[in-house]
């Protein structure tokens, strides 16, 4: 068995008489796992329990009438714990007795010291509200402050988050409304750019139309002068020279002209009797790639947010793996407890009785003992598995429950062990040994 579950401070008897409903009551608990107090409603279970609480926990546990009624003789309760010490609260006053088997002498400061308030009243600890619950838990760990310093920062980054994602999904959704156009040009276009290259292109053009016109003129010089030459063979030598001339001329005039093709103007044409329209296009892109970009930054915050968050999820799950939680599986989420994934209230009844226990036993390590009342919540399965966890943590625990099952082990019948009188348990309690050593009474 490791140390944490160690089996620390025990009961290991208690007898009582006439307090509440209980008429005269010895137990001797197991050391380890359930001890159960059975029997039907009435009969003095939860005065059992009680008695236990008020003779350790003192006058802030004392019954509003401690007296059984009926009873002409003063409540009694004597106690023993597993560490030699013994309790007893007796007489018309109900005066504490605490014998310390070392001599020294104590009192009820003795016993809070070592015995847990919430191990003689766990309802107090069931009823809190689950982020009491969650404190109680933390102040036991050390780990309160800087958890919740923690659980704000996320809080704060988590609030920031949704804003941001908020602004990021309307930017989209607002990027993905916009019209787009295909195939147009990235910039705006300008009116007087476009006139300006319709007339380069107009100029370019009309050189063209000059230089055939040149080719024409020369085709029909040359057409004039082979006229010349037929008819004027006697002029051949002074038309020869003037044949060769033209004819360069010509061929100058052909190379020129030969590989010339004009440029259609049709779609500068076509761009500026368009250019209010292409215009709004090229905006309407630019706007949508605009609101694109913003929603894309909008939503790289988000992730940095989304990563924050994470961060600060892990150093808080380390912060509390760090702190030794007293059950594996327990947790403290956004200020709740959590068990096994699950918050108080979806926890079933088995469970949340083992994490009370547990948190319980974490908040005074040297008590290894709990009371509990109304026990038949659980099936027998379930408390045969209770049972085993407990034993295997070290841990005590005396219940009541309504039944007269095997699974009890002792039954109480009007404030008497099923099948005894009175005289049967005081004669019993009076043959056993008084109490001895040092003792101081208040």
């Amino acid at each position: 068995m490791d140390e944490k579950k160690q089996p620390g401070l025990r009961i290991a008897s208690v007898q009582i008489e006439n307090v509440k409903s209980v008429k005269a009551f010895h137990l001797e608990p197991q050391a380890l796992g359930l001890t159960i107090v059975g029997g039907k409603n009435g009969q003095g279970k939860t005065s059992v329990l009680d008695s236990i609480a008020w003779v350790l926990g003192g006058a802030k546990m004392a019954p509003s009438k401690a007296q059984r009624n009926g009873s002409m003789s003063d409540p009694a309760i004597s106690l023993t714990l597993s560490n030699g010490i013994r309790v007893e609260r007796k007489g018309k006053n109900s005066s504490l007795t605490v014998i310390d088997p070392d001599g020294k002498r104590s009192g009820q400061s003795l016993l809070d010291a070592f015995v847990s308030e919430f191990a003689l009243d766990l309802p107090k600890f069931m009823d809190a509200s689950n982020r009491d619950k969650a404190q109680i838990l933390l102040r036991i760990l050390g780990v309160g402050d800087e958890l919740a310093a923690l659980e704000t920062k996320e809080a704060q980054a988590y609030n920031e988050r949704h804003s941001i994602g908020q602004i990021a999904n309307a930017k989209k959704k607002h990027a993905d409304e916009l019209p787009e156009y295909p195939d147009v040009p990235a910039e705006p276009l300008s009116i007087s750019e476009l006139i300006m290259r319709q007339q380069a292109t107009l100029a370019r053009n009309g050189d063209n139309q000059r230089k055939r016109e040149a080719l024409e003129h020369y085709r029909l010089k040359l057409d004039d002068a082979a006229n010349r030459v037929e008819r004027m063979k006697q002029e051949l030598a002074a038309a020869q020279e003037n044949w060769s001339t033209v004819l360069a001329d010509f061929n100058d005039a052909s190379k020129s002209a030969q590989d010339l093709e004009d440029e259609s103007t049709a779609e500068l044409e076509q761009q500026i009797a368009e250019f209010e329209s292409l215009n709004a296009q090229i905006a309407a892109n630019q706007q949508k790639h605009q609101a694109r970009d913003e929603a894309e930054q909008y939503q790289a915050q988000y992730d940095a947010k989304e990563a924050e968050i994470n961060r600060l999820r892990a150093d808080r799950m380390a912060l509390l793996s760090n702190a030794q939680l007293p059950l594996p599986g327990l947790s403290v989420v956004e200020g709740e407890l959590v068990y096994n994934s699950q918050k108080w209230d979806c926890m079933s009844s088995a469970e949340q009785l083992r994490v009370a226990v547990a948190i319980v036993r974490k908040l005074k390590p040297e008590c290894s003992f709990v009371l509990m009342d109304k026990l038949e919540q659980m099936d027998i399965d379930t408390l045969h598995q209770f049972g085993a966890w407990l034993e295997a943590e070290g841990l005590q625990v005396i219940a009541t429950r309504v039944s007269t099952g095997d699974e009890c082990s002792i039954i109480i019948e009007d404030g008497l062990p099923a099948g005894k009188s009175y005289s049967d348990v005081i004669t019993g309690i009076e043959a056993r040994p008084a109490m001895t050593g040092a003792a101081m009474e208040w």
